[in-house]
């Protein structure tokens, strides 16, 4: 099937750019046009370096369009164009003068320090550089039909410019988003037109393909002048009883060659010993956004520490669990070596500490792992005890609920493989109750199924059907109903709850994070949201690296999942009923998850923190909140009342208050397009907000200064 598309490039490079006026191009055309890089689909170049190019050409102005709106825009995520980097072309002294010119070494226009740009090549971010140039490649649009033109790929994307529209179409991919790479047609076996080249399949749901042109035919005739008579007339016996076949005989495209070699190379540093392109990327922003989240910082903010909960170094070496935190929060009337003891007993070490704390009533949200019971019911005084402490540290309630994500027949089958659940007779007081989300296998499939109807072609006559088939939203909805549980049992009951999965990466992290988006707004304005995904994604060791793969060319690897996806999916469902309730737009989100798969910056790098300090990642890498947080206007919501931070959010779960997130999985598809570009709408209601705050302000302090110097009408008495 032929498969592709373009988005409109927006995100990063627009931020970017504001900063640089030696760039070539303006790359902040923000619309999700039907196909593109990784994607953002966010309106307003939010920063997406990964997000969507746009499938149709790039403007020449900033206006930009909304995710997924316009059809006429740059390839969103492309990554910022500021200064230049020095260019490695793959077309060196080494290579031979005939694949030069395959290649299409012509004039050269644009200087760029080192060397000069071609008008077909992309614009470099710092770092970037060129690895290979192929002519008369043409790319086959799903929707708007083959365009011919020139692919590049450098360290960080692939970029495929076509000149055959006005302004040209432009179509960019940041490698991180390759899942797998396959060649279409062979030398000898491809007749048909555009039968022979790559199909370039992505983790953000889409195919692209690339069609390369065959090389002529090699005759008799050519090759009796550079073969040996005697070598050519043993050649043509062979060919004659079959062993190469009859007809014309073909070469493998240089072309193909040197793309499909560099997209491997690049497109999976891991599989070939090479760095991630965080590590060569060296953009600058005002805001350190490595800064963002510090462990200390946010427990004083919650109230900690205080007579109940004490903060741990325990383990800062991370000897004690190795894909947990060096700093933990527990409950105070356990002993370091109480704690010790507890590990034993849970799964990979991951004993329950806190991620919550309400202000008011003191009940707790604290995550772990499952108890290794096993199949002959062990117990543990120490993890019992330890439980009963987290209960005794909330005073207004004598109960505790422990909430196990699985279904309780898996939760049960884990027993047999050493896991379990903790049984209510051995913990007093607590009631066991389970969430029945599905495990990571289960929902790959899922996100297959969805892939499946929302991309390159949507059935409109059998929508309906078709996503239900897929079982994506029942899976959010799970995923939703067990959070808002865990939000009403701590709030409207006033009680302490455990959560966990089996080993507490997974579904213990969607649930413990939505729950505190629910619970505290802070999580739901920009640098509040930053934290949330910091302390319960990265700190506590979700394994991004083995369920998104980055740098990994095992694309059939059963350790992946989209889980973080699920979980940001189900923010997106929390905002649609809440509008005024986050400071942030759905285009944050879009412009995270690009991020997820770029690999432009070291956020989501590796599975734990300590990977991350062994690979010095913080000194090494930019952050992704350095991108927003730089960059906050592009992804406020001009519909936010900062009043609501106080609210607890209590969603609807139920189906029917459901719905596909199409701007992120449909945006590749132009005919799924909002009209009107909704960043830019957005602006001007921030800009209309903004001048309407300063005039009450204004109205306020001249009704102040006139109380003020208005003095009270003072009355004698008669006398």
């Amino acid at each position: 099937m032929f498969s592709g598309g373009g988005i409109e490039k927006r995100g990063i490079s627009k931020a970017v750019s504001k900063r640089s006026s030696s760039s070539r191009r303006s790359s902040s055309s923000s619309s999700t046009g039907s196909g593109s890089t990784s994607g953002s689909g966010s309106s307003s170049g939010s920063g997406s370096s990964s997000g969507s190019s746009g499938e149709s050409g790039r403007s020449d102005n900033n206006s930009g369009s909304s995710s997924g709106s316009g059809s006429g825009s740059t390839p969103v995520g492309s990554p910022p164009h500021v200064q230049m980097a020095s260019h490695e072309s793959l077309n060196s002294e080494s290579k031979s003068s005939s694949l030069n010119s395959k290649l299409g070494h012509e004039s050269m226009t644009v200087r760029d320090g080192t060397r000069t740009l071609r008008p077909d090549e992309p614009t470099l971010v710092p770092g970037e550089h060129m690895e290979g140039t192929a002519r008369e490649v043409t790319y086959l649009c799903p929707y708007t039909g083959p365009k011919k033109g020139t692919l590049s790929v450098t360290n960080y994307r692939l970029y495929f410019r076509s000149p055959e529209t006005d302004p040209p179409f432009e179509l960019e991919v940041p490698l991180g988003v390759v899942s797998r790479i396959e060649k279409v047609g062979g030398a000898n076996t491809s007749r048909g037109e555009n039968s022979y080249g790559i199909e370039i399949f992505c983790k953000d749901i889409r195919n692209l393909r690339f069609a390369h042109k065959q090389t002529d035919a090699l005759y008799s005739s050519q090759l009796d002048r550079e073969m040996n008579m005697t070598v050519f007339r043993r050649f043509r016996i062979l060919q004659n009883f079959g062993v190469f076949g009859s007809g014309p005989i073909y070469q493998e495209n240089h072309s193909r060659r040197m793309v499909t070699e560099k997209l491997l190379q690049y497109a999976f540093p891991a599989s070939h010993k090479l760095p991630f392109f965080a590590f060569e990327y060296c953009e600058q922003y005002p805001e350190n956004g490595w800064t963002v989240y510090e462990p200390i910082a946010e427990l004083k903010r919650q109230g900690l520490p205080n007579e109940s909960w004490r903060i741990t170094r325990i383990n800062e070496d991370y000897e004690l669990c190795e894909t947990y935190p060096a700093v933990w929060a527990v409950p105070a009337a356990a002993s370091d070596t109480d704690l010790r003891n507890v590990t034993a007993f849970r799964s990979r070490g991951r004993i329950p500490v806190l991620s919550w704390i309400h202000p008011e009533s003191q009940a707790t949200i604290t995550r772990c792992a499952q108890p290794l019971v096993g199949v002959s019911g062990k117990r543990s005084r120490d993890d019992e005890a330890y439980i009963q402490h987290i209960m005794d540290a909330n005073a207004q309630s004598h109960k505790i609920f422990i909430m196990d994500a699985r279904p309780s027949v898996n939760a049960v089958a884990n027993k047999a493989r050493g896991g379990g659940y903790e049984s209510e007779d051995a913990y007093q007081n607590a009631e066991v109750q389970f969430l029945d989300i599905h495990n990571i296998h289960v929902m790959r499939e899922s996100l297959r199924k969805l892939q499946e109807v929302c991309y390159p072609h949507i059935d409109n006559a059998h929508w309906l059907s078709n996503l239900e088939a897929t079982h994506w939203l029942d899976h959010i909805r799970c995923v939703l109903s067990g959070a808002l549980r865990i939000a009403d049992k701590v709030e409207s009951h006033k009680t302490s709850v455990v959560v966990h999965c089996s080993d507490g990466w997974d579904r213990t992290a969607q649930l413990t994070a939505l729950a505190m988006l629910m619970l505290d707004g802070y999580y739901r304005t920009i640098p509040g949201f930053a934290v949330l995904i910091e302390k319960e994604w990265l700190s506590y060791g979700h394994k991004f690296a083995q369920r998104i793969g980055h740098g990994d060319d095992r694309h059939q690897d059963e350790d992946r999942s989209p889980v973080f996806l699920q979980f940001v999916d189900c923010v997106y469902q929390v905002m649609k009923q809440f509008p005024h309730a986050f400071q942030f737009t759905e285009d944050l989100l879009i412009t995270v998850l690009d991020h997820l798969y770029s690999c432009l910056f070291g956020t989501f790098l590796y599975n734990s923190e300590r990977e991350r300090m062994e690979k010095e990642v913080k000194t090494k890498t930019v952050s992704l909140w350095s991108l927003i947080l730089s960059n906050p206007s592009d992804f406020e919501n001009p519909l936010y009342n900062p009043a609501t931070r106080h609210h607890v959010l209590f969603p609807l779960t139920s189906m029917r208050h459901l719905s596909l997130w199409d701007k992120y999985y449909c945006r590749w598809n132009p005919s799924m397009r909002p009209q009107e570009p909704v960043h830019i709408r957005f602006k001007e209601l921030l800009h209309v907000k903004g001048q309407l705050e300063r005039r009450v302000d204004e109205l306020r302090r001249e009704l102040a200064a006139r109380q003020t110097h208005e003095s009270p009408r003072v009355t004698s008495a008669i006398v």
